[in-house]
């Protein structure tokens, strides 16, 4: 079992940017695709950004352009540039290992609380 810590959310102006990360325990980390997610208050829980073990990425249509998801597997870490930021994305954000089939392998973490306001 893989345990995942998120961190790097606050509060921030619209326009601005953030970085989160997620550090990920285990050697498995690099084998797997990963995935950002994001819930925000009153809704389910959606996909953000996703980036395969080969670091391929692809990402929401809403957050395209603005966020860049990335990872560092000497590090067990996941990473999400987040820019231009807006106040529809506020939301916990949250991190996990998937696959095509199941968006989330291990345990949800904490997640990290992500608000934008002015």
């Amino acid at each position: 079992q893989v345990q995942l810590v998120e961190s790097g959310g606050g509060l921030v102006q619209p326009g601005g940017s953030l970085k989160l990360s997620c550090a990920a325990s285990g050697s498995i980390f690099r084998l797997y695709g990963m995935g950002w997610y994001r819930q925000a208050p009153g809704k389910q829980r959606e996909l953000v950004a996703t980036i395969t073990s080969g670091s391929n990425t692809n990402y929401a249509d809403s957050v395209k352009g603005r966020f860049t998801i990335s990872r560092d597997n000497a590090k067990n870490t996941l990473y999400l540039q987040m820019n231009s930021l807006k106040p529809e994305d506020t939301a916990v954000y949250y991190c996990n290992g998937r696959t095509p089939s199941t968006p989330g392998l291990w345990s949800w973490g904490q997640g990290t609380q992500v608000t934008v306001a002015s």
